[in-house]
């Protein structure tokens, strides 16, 4: 009997296999349907730690925190003696400037000038503090990394130019 099992769940397995072939050409890829680039585990780390080691190299103790486009946390990395309050200040950066795929310095800047942008600091997560900067891809965003802990945002978006310009290469850039 064992036998005829066996020789059962071949021939279903020949016909499973029949009946898996297509039997029409696949579609064409949908207009639909879109394609993105996504920043890679280990390409955020390195993000993080070139940001922290531009601002150490300056004498600046600080976070680090890199986000994907939809501004989740893919690595963060906090310098010795960066204070507590630099992790959230990091993080709430690289959101804002992933979400607003622009520059935190730029849009406080404009948010001071413009009474209208002025409203952008009542949504949540949002941080108009110089610090944030988008990882781009050519023209497309694909996170941001944003830094808190230097004495100023000024030199918090200094580090993070330089941690991105350390991986430049790896951004086809």
């Amino acid at each position: 009997m064992g036998a005829s099992l066996a020789l059962c769940a071949a021939a279903l397995a020949v016909q499973g296999g029949a009946l898996a072939q297509p039997t029409a050409p696949a579609p064409a890829a949908s207009a639909a349907l879109r394609t993105e680039r996504a920043m890679s585990l280990p390409l955020a780390n390195q993000i993080a730690a070139a940001t922290v080691a531009a601002c150490a190299a300056n004498g600046y103790a600080v976070t680090a925190t890199v986000v994907d486009r939809a501004g989740t946390v893919r690595a963060v990395q906090r310098a010795d003696n960066a204070g507590p309050h630099t992790v959230g200040a990091a993080e709430r950066k690289a959101f804002t400037s992933a979400s607003a795929k622009a520059p935190t310095q730029a849009m406080m800047e404009n948010a001071q000038k413009n009474p209208g942008a002025a409203n952008l600091v009542h949504i949540p997560g949002f941080l108009l503090l110089g610090g944030g900067v988008p990882v781009k891809v050519g023209n497309d965003v694909i996170g941001a990394v944003g830094v808190g802990g230097a004495p100023g945002g000024h030199l918090d978006e200094q580090c993070a130019n330089a941690g991105l310009e350390a991986v430049k290469a790896q951004l086809g850039a």
